[in-house]
């Protein structure tokens, strides 16, 4: 059984007091008097800055941008592409001709062949001093075996007797320390426990916990009796402080600020709507206004502007272009052409004139070498048919 959705519930408008209503009125007229020549005023002030913005300081940007590029950027541009670029790739060429062509010269011809020859004789002379040093270590490691084998037959002859015969000597005087140090350790034990220790107990036993538990209890009694003292005073200046201000300060809180703060809420509330509300409608009213001083430019200056365009500067224009500008540029470009073609004359004949005096110094270059065709690649291919005057034994072959 299916169940029936709930109604939505729609949201309850707040309910709004007999001061709300009120208040209201007066100052949303109030607020929209004087709201109406600030927002008139605000979008004059915001089409002035768009109409100079557009028309004056971002022309002037551009032009001042366009000034500082090439007052600032491209001298040093053209310096880098046409100075330094050029000097610097002369200045690698002759330093690579200068210090490393002279260089790999060096160290192919003379320090690689040093070096090769350096090390040669250091490896015969570490091969010569390696054979003396193994001669001088072999004859070193014999003396000292003997010297070691002569020493241990001492230790195990001489030493090891005279060493065991000490350490049962050392072990027997220590076995009777031992014995004399437990005696002495238990009587000054026994000394200490009945002469120091027991006094000791007994006199904190009957004397000093006694004494401390009395101290405890008085000290306990003095300090709840100034406890009730303090706590006394307490009360006291509690009730004292919370008579005199506390009370007075909840009354003037409850009784005169709230309902006062609430009365500047309200009031702050509905000059806030308000302000907005007058914003808004001021905002209708300046675009209406707007558009109306709008229109009427429109009709006083752009119609007349647009239709003498039309009807006069256009026609007039037309006229200039196929009459002056058309020829004008016809002639300029048969002028390009005719000089492009003596351009291009003077530069063949001075290749051609070049080339003739190359030819009359220098000769006529050698022709290459025609190449021998190459042989085909891939499968062999079949073997001619035999002849008279062909034969494929290796007996019969010229």
């Amino acid at each position: 059984m299916d169940l029936e959705k709930p109604p939505t519930e729609r949201p309850v408008p707040r309910g709004e007091g007999c001061l709300t209503v009120a208040v209201r009125l007066p100052v949303r007229i109030v607020v929209f008097v004087l709201v109406v020549p600030v927002r008139m005023a605000w979008d004059a002030l915001v089409v002035c800055r768009r109409l100079l913005r557009d028309t004056v300081l971002r022309p002037v940007g551009r032009a001042l941008l366009w000034v500082a590029w090439a007052v600032s950027v491209w001298p040093w541009v053209t310096l880098w592409r046409y100075v330094v670029v050029p000097v610097g790739r002369t200045l690698g060429r002759l330093g690579y001709v200068l210090l490393v062509v002279p260089a790999a010269w060096l160290y192919d011809r003379v320090l690689t062949p040093l070096g090769h020859a350096i090390a040669w004789t250091a490896r015969g002379t570490g091969a010569v001093l390696a054979w003396v040093f193994r001669g001088v270590v072999g004859g070193i490691g014999r003396v000292l075996r003997g010297i070691g084998t002569g020493l241990g037959r001492v230790y195990a002859w001489l030493l090891v007797p005279v060493g065991r015969a000490l350490a049962r000597l050392l072990k027997g005087v220590g076995t009777g320390l031992a014995a004399v140090g437990l005696g002495v350790y238990g009587a000054v034990a026994w000394l200490t426990r009945y002469l120091i220790v027991v006094p000791a107990l007994w006199c904190y036993e009957w004397v000093l916990a006694p004494a401390g538990r009395a101290v405890a209890w008085t000290a306990r009694g003095l300090g709840r009796l100034v406890g009730m003292i303090f706590s006394g005073i307490g009360t006291g200046l509690y009730w004292t402080l919370r008579v005199l201000l506390v009370l007075p300060a909840v009354a003037v809180w409850r009784w005169i600020l709230v309902p006062v703060g609430r009365v500047l809420a309200v009031v702050g509330r509905e000059v806030v709507d308000a302000l907005g509300h007058a914003w808004r409608v001021a905002g209708h009213l300046s675009l209406a206004v707007g558009r109306l001083l709008a229109r009427l430019l429109r009709l006083a200056f752009v119609e007349p502007v647009r239709w003498a365009y039309r009807t006069v500067l256009t026609p007039l224009g037309h006229v200039v272009r196929d009459t002056v500008l058309r020829p004008a540029a016809e002639a300029a470009r048969s002028a390009g052409r005719v000089t492009r073609q003596i351009l291009d004359a003077a530069r063949e004949s001075a290749r051609q004139t070049r080339a003739d005096v190359r030819r009359i110094l220098f000769g006529t270059p050698r022709e290459p070498e025609p190449l021998r065709p190459a042989k085909p690649r891939g499968e062999p291919q079949a073997a001619a048919a035999r002849t008279l005057g062909s034969s494929t034994t290796a007996l019969t072959k010229d």
